[in-house]
């Protein structure tokens, strides 16, 4: 919605009638219009850490509100489980590094090619189920990489194996060849498996992906914003180590913290790193304004949480798609800095913290010294901005251009001189060549 914030105002009057008709002058005053857009309080970053594996909870070195620096170990899950896929995994790959793969027949390849395929199609399976557990971005997309990689190696491997198989069955290839050629699949699959499976033991260590607070679990309560709502703002939507992670919290009055010693399943949430050097506010704009909200805007943000506090804000970006707005209809993200903020008696206000709601009060258009009327004089007919101009003592009615407009002042671009006397109130009253009161 827009609104106009009149800075000064000169050579206005309106006189009121019962004929419900009221007169006003057109004068020069300086306006800013602004779009009040609903806004979120954001962090700079913020990162979930979860178990990688079924376990307990080992160690926990830090407590709720304490300051974290990047790649601090946090806490330690233990995982017998995760610690035995590994044990079985390296003592596979080094039975076939010693054996030289020896363990492979001379009958029926093609159905020891599909074992070798079918293990490698549910290990590489497990993998990725793991590491969707994973909250920290980071992380997640290096080990999905890692997955890839080990992957796609396996699967050269095989087609090499598959195609000297063919040329066994063919009489042109030795079934020693073949032998060696699923023996390279069958030790690539045991090395990814080893990789992967040493992955998950290391991401057991919980280690702080960004500087910044501790809170303990994931969300705090079941519908709070989730983490991907709560970051990016103050740096244009390029927040380092920002993460997507669960937000199923505990619900109210339930804490959700896990305890030293506690079980945990893969994807537990154990803590949340917040970094609040930085904080910035996700405003929802209408789509009739957002043609007027560009990175430079500034802001007047009032929080619920500081009833009488102004902070300052600058607008850093604005999303080209749309989202649904909280109103029902179609509205666009807005990311804005956040900057300090003053209670009217000039005292500091106080610190939001990430998910505060907000109303944005963006100055997107002002314009000083400018011809304006009172906005209630100015209508529509066939789509053209209008006015009735008094003339002779008789109403005109006078097309007009309108430029920053709102609630109180709008600006004439042309149609209206300084100092016309035009109809203010009653508009809907006024006929052409009607006398008007003077």
């Amino acid at each position: 919605m827009a609104l106009v914030i009149l800075v000064s105002l000169t050579g206005a009057s309106c006189s009121g009638h019962d004929s419900g008709i009221g007169l006003g002058t057109a004068g020069r005053a300086d306006v800013v219009e602004v779009v009040d857009a609903p806004a979120t309080i954001t962090a700079r970053a913020a990162a979930t850490l979860t178990a990688a594996a079924d376990g307990t909870l080992a160690t926990l070195s830090v407590k709720p509100g304490d300051s974290v620096a990047a790649g601090q170990v946090l806490a330690v899950v233990d995982s017998p489980s995760a610690q035995q896929r590994l044990k079985e995994a390296g003592d596979a790959l080094d039975a076939l590094n010693r054996s030289g793969g020896g363990a492979v027949g001379v009958k029926n390849l093609s159905a020891q090619q599909k074992r070798t395929d079918d293990a490698a199609a549910k290990a590489f399976a497990d993998a990725r189920t793991a590491a969707g557990q994973i909250a920290d971005a980071a992380v997640r997309t290096t080990l999905t990489t890692q997955i890839d990689l080990a992957e796609r190696t396996y699967q050269e491997a095989a087609a090499s194996a598959r195609a000297v198989i063919q040329s066994v069955q063919r009489g042109l290839a030795s079934i020693s060849q073949a032998m060696s050629a699923l023996t390279a699949a069958q030790r690539a699959q045991a090395q990814s498996a080893y990789d992967l499976a040493r992955s998950t033991v290391d991401q057991l260590t919980l280690r702080a992906p960004v500087a910044g607070v501790v809170q303990l679990g994931g969300t705090s309560a079941a519908g709070a914003p989730s983490i991907t709502d709560l970051i990016g703002a103050a740096t244009g939507g390029q927040a380092p180590a920002a993460t997507s992670a669960p937000t199923g919290g505990s619900p109210p009055g339930v804490d959700p913290a896990v305890p030293v010693g506690g079980k945990v399943s893969a994807g537990t949430a154990i803590l949340t790193v917040v970094d609040v050097s930085e904080l910035g506010l996700m405003a929802e704009v209408d789509e009739t304004d957002v043609l007027l909200v560009e990175p430079g805007v500034t802001a007047r943000v009032e929080l619920d949480a500081a009833p009488g506090a102004a902070y300052e804000a600058t607008v850093t970006s604005a999303d080209v798609l749309p989202t649904t707005s909280a109103r029902g209809g179609v509205a666009y993200r807005a990311r804005l800095r956040l900057g300090a903020g003053r209670y009217d008696d000039g005292r500091a206000a106080p610190t939001p913290r990430p998910g505060m709601n907000a109303v944005a009060h963006l100055q997107v258009r002002s314009i000083r010294d400018a011809v304006t009327v009172p906005a209630a004089a100015v209508f529509n007919v066939g789509g053209k901005d209008v006015v009735w101009l008094v003339r002779d003592g008789k109403a005109v009615q006078q097309p007009v251009s309108v430029g920053v407009s709102g609630q109180d002042r709008v600006q004439v671009l042309s149609g209206v001189a300084d100092g016309d006397q035009l109809v203010v109130r009653g508009t809907d009253k006024v006929q052409q060549g009607m006398e008007l009161p003077g």
